[in-house]
């Protein structure tokens, strides 16, 4: 019963789910006329339920009447052999009928037991899922010396940065190899490089949402794994390469895990992120619900929800990866420009395909393989005329040709 419990609930999990991500991407799945092909897989994993239940149900359906039948089975016998027993006068009708009496006593207490003995196997089938859920802690934790940091644009370095998803770290190429880096507190970093390059890897490491495998991050000095995390993540606004929203109003997902109602400030930073103007277009405002994961909202208001958010959080540390790549031209200008504005009040890094970004920075640098291929200015970059000056004419023409 234990193990057909377990399968039913997983079963029914994986039906759930695979219902969930149907109806997430009907959108997807109409224009690419697969709805027939999407309800058979559904039809599938849904037999496959009903069949861990149809097992489950013939144990459970079996359990009480073969309890029934073992006890009418011994009523038999007592009848038989005790009946046999009186006859013969060797135990009096009164031994006979007391026997009995406490036969019946003992029925409905034992099929009491097997039904609790039911719901227990239940039970604990549901509790091993969740133990395995309960159980599972996090690798990123505080040290038992950790200490706040300071709320201020902070100074960032990289010292023998290595990374690797892998265990051991040598089982195939890290990710990140060697990294040196050195960013003056209120500057800007620039982080370019072809896909696969890392990118998204180092800024998920300055977050601290995994640990180098060799080296070390240091914010003003002190390596981060010796800071706290919530003092960490509570200095840091970032801005992920896939924008996530909750499934609540813009209101709600912009003021993220802010107590009381900030309009002044979150209409602010919805104007640096060039999303006011969008958001008043809306009949609800501000008060708009976005659906599971912004469903209502364009990818390119999706990103700019997501930026409105790092702004209104007003981090001194700001984590941008691929800030504008969902937004037309202009709008990614006036975003540039934003940020070009607080250059000085924040230490920003930012990963982006589209150099046009970061042509401002303080400094950048070119990520291939893991490796800091080429760092400097964009004047410099340009003069040294490889990866990044190559990119960067190339993206000219093509704008060009757009205008």
């Amino acid at each position: 019963m234990h193990r057909l419990y377990v399968q039913v609930q997983g079963d029914f999990s994986i039906l759930t789910e695979a219902v969930r991500e149907r109806f997430s991407g009907i959108r997807l799945i109409k224009a690419h006329h697969g709805e027939a092909a999407e309800a058979e897989q559904v039809a599938d994993i849904s037999k496959r339920y009903v069949a861990s239940n149809i097992s489950l149900a013939k144990i459970i359906g079996a359990f009480f009447p073969m309890m029934l039948f073992f006890s009418n089975l011994s009523m038999a016998a007592v009848l038989y052999l005790g009946g046999r027993q009186t006859i013969t006068a060797a135990i009096t009708p009164g031994d006979f009928v007391a026997f009995i009496s406490y036969l019946g006593i003992l029925t409905w207490p034992m099929m009491a037991l097997g039904w609790v003995s039911n719901l227990i196997q239940r039970g604990k089938a549901s509790l091993d899922r969740l133990a395995r859920i309960f159980e599972t802690g996090s690798r990123i934790v505080d040290g038992p010396h950790a200490a706040p940091i300071t709320n201020r644009p902070p100074r960032l370095e990289l010292r023998g940065v290595s990374f690797s998803h892998n265990t051991p770290p040598d089982a195939v190429s890290p990710i990140l190899s060697d990294l040196h880096l050195d960013l003056a507190p209120g500057y800007m970093m620039g982080i370019v490089g072809p896909p696969g390059g890392g990118k998204t890897a180092l800024l998920n490491l300055i977050a601290r949402l995994y640990d180098v495998t060799d080296g070390g991050i240091y914010l003003d000095g002190e390596d981060i794994r010796n800071l706290t995390l919530e003092s960490v993540r509570r200095r840091i606004a970032v801005v992920p390469q896939e924008p996530f929203l909750f499934a609540g109003t813009i209101r709600d997902n912009i003021q993220l895990e802010t107590d009381g109602n900030r309009e002044t400030d979150m209409i602010e930073a919805a104007r640096q992120a060039c999303l006011h103007e969008t958001v008043r277009a809306f009949p609800r405002g501000y008060d708009t619900v976005v659906g599971e994961k912004g469903v209502i909202l364009s990818g390119g208001q999706k990103q700019r929800v997501a930026l409105a958010r790092a702004f209104f959080r007003n981090a001194p540390l700001l984590l941008l990866d691929d800030p504008i790549s969902q937004v037309d031209t202009h709008t990614g200008q006036a975003i540039v420009r934003t940020l070009r504005e607080q250059a000085g009040d924040k230490t920003v890094v930012i990963a982006s395909h589209r150099l046009s970004a970061l042509t401002f920075a303080d400094h950048i640098i070119t990520l291939k393989n893991g490796h800091i291929q080429e760092a400097g200015t964009h004047a410099r970059l340009m003069s040294a005329d490889g990866y990044y000056a190559e990119t960067y004419r190339m993206q000219e023409i093509q704008e060009a040709l757009l205008d």
